[in-house]
């Protein structure tokens, strides 16, 4: 069989899965999860996990990795494995981790990578705290990581790459047989005779085993139970706090224990035992009924006070809490819809989301998910008005209400309609929903509408929980919305301080980058630009002012004006700097500036060269290898009035490429400079096609996860032929 059909994507996912189990196994790891890239590079999901379920950990399906901030992001920005030793550690470090896992005792998270492709990441949980991985600990996780890496990337290469699946897999980690024990029958005949009943859960909650006495307690023939959870198998137990506790006992390894009634009324006290290969259950009649008494008909009653018909509660409180930590940290309104319908709807168990803001006297609809078109068609463009039933969207007592920021909930379609004029097309898909008023110091600024597919009658704590949500989605979305302004602002200024573009040179071609910081929200101070000086005479010139502010975009308009103005006037290198520098210098600027300045004489084919504290130009003559220039520099800008700044000669031929660059092309995480240099040199020494797909690869080669921890500047220059004389 040859490499594409080993590898195709039923293959590839067995043996990933497999590999993943094996290696729970061989760390003494009680739990694992595989995390891959979707399309893009922007988001991590999870696909497949092993020894525990991760049904309860929804914030955890989706990793934006340029915004997270966690240690799954963290692990592939810095391309290395992150070790979390404790759970402390992992409180301290990554709090909504933790709000996510309760209880971790330790976790490592290992990139899946094959060279410079990163296809995903490993997700290792540990039942015991650590002083961190030994080394053959350490071998074992990134040789599984490496190995899982490896087959990814044979399926991709054998033309059927893995993607991640809509639904995250489980496999059962594998464990080694065991003989039975001489006592085992000893046993057996002790569980006979005792009147409590025992059963055994496996990790997905399956009941693998239970005796005749826990038969008899939940009134249910043995075989009926074996293969199904038990709040399936057991009518009166249908209410999912029983699975709550399950969840709880396997996350955290630590005991709980759950009260029923059966349809009698008679209490039922559950133990929960957690293990290494699942949960055992203590089954113990609070009210005295033997073991062998039959259940009498009746109405189930409630397990216990406070119960709740809505979402199972563990599950709940995770996502809600990993949520209203994410909205404290979320920045542009894009990040406040990606987050709400990401973990909103699986916090309330719904299907549909919708997020309405005022612009301009109209709705906007900013963000939706499982909305129907009729429903997007409605709200999206409709007249906005704060008494809101002027736009026949609501009835006038519903209006009211929504515009004195009290929530609106409807159990079923009925109400819906009676509240919504226009209900058949609001109500296509949706039976039930919520309708929270987004108030901001007092004024409605928008309305959040969260819909379910089937009737939905909310509790007294579904409602406090949603109007909660409801005012912290209102105070993120007014930080992110200003937050927005403030960018486009940033934008507009760089943009404006920029060249818009490049001048057209006989003889030269030329092309730039300008990308900002991945993370921040401030405007930079990277520049360039190409000055057209004579008849075969060009100048280039790149610069970086510390800092990311307006300051610093100011401080940069009036370096890279300096810069062109005295390159126009004729002054030769050295003096261009020389000027700016004394310029900056009686300005009184507070920020330090770099500079690159190259005159190049296309007839002569020479280029001179003057620095001010930046990093030498790359240089690749056809033919020969790509090296970075040994260049004599000077003092940063705005230091010293009376600095120096050398110019050094080079020669030049038709074919030649100059990589002009700012900090934000080297600065790599975990890799030095030379390393990085090295990896660019390389780059250029290989190049096919025209500058602009060469500026492409080099970008991708300093910054393979598009994650960058600086802006960005490069100007690439190609000397084409001496102009004709």
């Amino acid at each position: 069989m040859d490499r594409g059909e080993d590898l195709r994507p039923a293959y590839a996912r067995d043996l990933v899965d497999h590999m993943l189990a094996r290696a729970v196994e061989a760390l003494g790891a009680y739990a694992g999860a595989l995390f891959l890239l979707e399309p893009g590079g922007d988001v991590l999901t999870l696909d497949v996990g092993a020894g525990m379920p991760f049904d309860f950990a929804g914030p955890l399906r989706r990793v934006r990795v340029a915004a997270d901030g966690g240690p799954i992001a963290d692990a592939l920005h810095e391309r290395r494995p992150m070790w979390m030793d404790s759970g402390q550690e992992i409180a301290r470090r990554y709090p909504k981790l933790a709000m996510v896992l309760p209880h971790p005792r330790a976790a490592a998270v290992t990139p899946l990578e094959t060279g410079s492709t990163v296809w995903g990441a490993m997700l290792t949980l540990f039942p015991e705290a650590a002083r961190g991985p030994g080394l053959p600990a350490h071998r074992l996780l990134t040789t599984a990581a490496q190995c899982i890496g490896r087959v990814l990337q044979g399926a991709a290469e054998s033309g059927h790459p893995l993607r991640p699946a809509s639904e995250p897999r489980f496999v059962a980690a594998p464990s080694r047989e065991r003989a039975l024990s001489p006592h085992a029958q000893a046993a057996v005949d002790f569980l006979s005779t005792v009147p409590e009943g025992c059963c055994q859960l496996d990790v997905q909650a399956r009941i693998a085993f239970a005796d005749p006495a826990a038969a008899a307690l939940l009134g249910v023939d043995v075989h009926d139970l074996l293969g199904s959870r038990l709040w399936d198998a057991v009518p009166w137990l249908a209410d999912r706090r029983l699975e709550s506790r399950h969840q709880a006992a396997v996350v955290s390894r630590l005991p709980s224990s759950f009260t029923g009634r059966r349809p009698s009324g008679e209490p039922v006290l559950f133990a929960l035992y957690p293990g290494s290969r699942g949960v055992s259950v203590r089954i113990t009649s609070a009210g005295g009924t033997p073991a062998g008494g039959r259940q009498r008909s009746g109405r189930p009653a409630a397990a216990d006070d406070g119960a709740t018909t809505g979402p199972d509660r563990l599950q709940a409180l995770h996502h809600r809490m990993h949520l209203s930590g994410a909205l404290a940290e979320a920045k542009s309104v894009r990040q406040i819809v990606e987050l709400v319908a990401d973990h909103l709807l699986l916090a309330l168990q719904a299907q549909t989301f919708g997020l309405l803001v005022a612009e301009g006297g109209r709705v906007r609809l900013v963000g939706y998910r499982g909305a129907s078109p009729a429903m997007v068609q409605l709200f999206d463009g409709s007249p906005f008005r704060t008494d809101l039933s002027g736009a026949g969207l609501v009835s006038p007592s519903s209006a009211r209400g929504l515009a004195q920021g009290l929530p609106s909930f409807f159990a079923d379609r009925d109400e819906l309609r009676a509240a919504y004029p226009e209900g058949a097309a609001v109500a296509d898909g949706v039976a039930a929903s919520v309708w929270l008023p987004l108030m901001v110091s007092g004024q409605l600024v928008g309305l959040c509408m969260v819909g379910y597919a089937e009737p939905h009658p909310f509790t007294l704590e579904e409602r406090t929980v949603c109007t909660s949500l409801g005012t912290l989605i209102a105070q993120a979305l007014d930080r992110a919305r200003q937050y927005d302004v403030t960018h486009q602002l940033a934008e507009g200024l760089q943009e404006s301080l920029l060249p818009r573009a490049l001048p057209a040179i006989p003889g030269l071609v030329t092309t730039a980058r300008y990308l900002p910081a991945s993370r921040g929200m401030d405007v930079g101070g990277d520049f360039y630009d190409v000055i057209r000086l004579s008849e075969g005479e060009v100048a280039a010139v790149i610069g970086d002012v510390e800092g990311h502010s307006v300051g610093a975009a100011g401080l940069m308009g009036q370096a890279r004006t300096a810069v062109h103005a005295y390159a126009v006037a004729g002054a030769p290198p050295d003096e261009v700097l020389t000027c700016t520098n004394r310029l900056l210098i009686d300005l009184d600027a507070e920020l330090l500036t770099s500079c690159l300045y190259v005159h190049l004489d296309l007839d002569r084919q020479v280029a001179r060269v003057a620095s001010a504290g930046h990093w030498p130009p790359l240089l690749h003559h056809p033919g020969d290898p790509a090296e970075m220039t040994d260049l004599a520099a000077g003092p940063l800008l705005g230091i010293d009035p009376a600095a120096d700044y050398p110019v050094t000669e080079m020669d030049l031929r038709p074919g030649t490429v100059l990589a002009l660059y700012t900090d934000g092309l080297i600065e790599k995480p975990g890799t030095d400079y030379d390393t990085t240099i090295a990896q660019l040199t390389a780059e250029l020494s290989d190049r096919s096609g025209c500058l602009e797909t060469v500026a492409d690869a080099l970008l991708h080669r300093a910054q393979p996860s598009g994650h960058r921890a600086d802006d960005t500047a490069l100007l690439l220059l190609e000397l084409t032929s001496a102009p004709a004389t």
